[in-house]
């Protein structure tokens, strides 16, 4: 009965049809909490964190979702004057959980960096600059904490502890 109904559609009737069933679909996969950036082209080279939070859906709701508490924010000032280089990517759900979060720190916690760099990766984890190479990027998101060419530590996929945490405790040793 379905299909005799949609062939009997008109074009403007059909489109409609079509667009309520994508719709529909969107939907299913956000209410499982799915990522559906795989169309999205890749995010490569050095971007703003604007651009990231406008473009991917995903990454803007986990930075709105993210309240980071008060012991949380007093750690992160500790980086001030520290350079951080992120390596990410687009298509990453670690990516997608920590970048978010990462930025939301920095924002409500008011610390200035020396540096932020955002350095979006593609599948293959390269990028036109050859940053990613020459700071040996195997799996992301990788955080660097760094002064001038000085690796202070670095978060490989996920915090130990917590992001504010681990960041701290590279500053102190």
């Amino acid at each position: 009965m379905f299909c005799k109904i949609n062939k009997d559609l008109t074009g403007k009737e059909e489109t409609l049809t079509r667009f309520r069933w994508f719709g529909l679909i969107v939907f299913f996969y956000a209410s499982l909490g799915w990522s559906i950036t795989a169309d999205w082209p890749d995010s490569e080279g050095v971007v703003k964190a604007s651009g990231i939070l406008a473009q991917y859906p995903v990454f803007r709701q986990n930075y709105d979702n993210y309240s980071p508490d008060k012991h949380d924010l007093e750690l992160i000032r500790q980086l001030e004057n520290k350079e951080l280089l992120v390596m990410f990517g687009s298509w990453c759900h670690d990516s997608e959980r920590e970048l978010p979060r990462l930025l939301k720190l920095l924002d409500v916690s008011g610390v200035k960096l020396a540096a932020l760099t955002l350095l979006g990766v593609d599948r293959n984890k390269q990028e036109p600059t050859g940053r990613a190479e020459k700071w040996r990027l195997k799996y992301t998101p990788t955080i660097v904490l760094k002064t001038g060419d000085t690796e202070l530590g670095r978060i490989i996929e996920k915090p130990k502890v917590s992001l504010a945490d681990d960041l701290a405790n590279m500053v102190n040793n």
